[in-house]
């Protein structure tokens, strides 16, 4: 059984079943990102492997990888707050998470794609203009089909 951290206010399964619900994929700004991209007519694979790393949205034909960041677990400069609870562990979860970001997009680099990360509050507040971003990487005009 894990330990409870004296200062957390829930109780180990209560943590557990809170930290259980967060999403590896089709969050809420990918799935606002993607409707985006999908009514400027741009066609993309969800998930799909490259190199053993898994981008959000992959446009195989330009060699485009698109990863959507959370502001927190990827440490957005401008709203990244580190947790006051367990900090030891997660300052070594979020420093790890960027680690890998950085060498997941190096990998990509290395074998020939581009590589685009956008941030949550970036899709929030204009989801039509980071779709526009990945059709002006794409070379596409970016004007709505409808």
């Amino acid at each position: 059984m894990a330990s409870q951290n004296s200062n957390d206010v829930m109780s180990v399964e209560q943590r557990s079943a809170l930290m259980g619900r967060i999403r590896g994929k089709d969050t809420l700004p990918e799935l606002t990102l993607r409707r985006a991209a999908w009514a400027l007519g741009l066609r993309y694979r969800l998930h799909r492997r490259i190199a053993r790393i898994k981008p959000d949205m992959v446009f195989v034909g330009a060699r485009l990888a698109v990863f959507v960041d959370g502001c927190f677990w990827h440490c957005c400069p401008l709203h990244s707050v580190m947790p006051k609870n367990n900090r030891d562990f997660w300052v070594q979860k979020l420093k790890r998470n960027r680690e890998r970001d950085a060498e997941n997009t190096r990998r990509l680099v290395a074998e020939g794609w581009q590589v685009l990360r956008l941030w949550e509050h970036e899709i929030e507040a204009s989801p039509v203009n980071c779709a526009q971003r990945i059709a002006a990487m794409l070379g596409k005009t970016g004007k709505s089909r409808a």
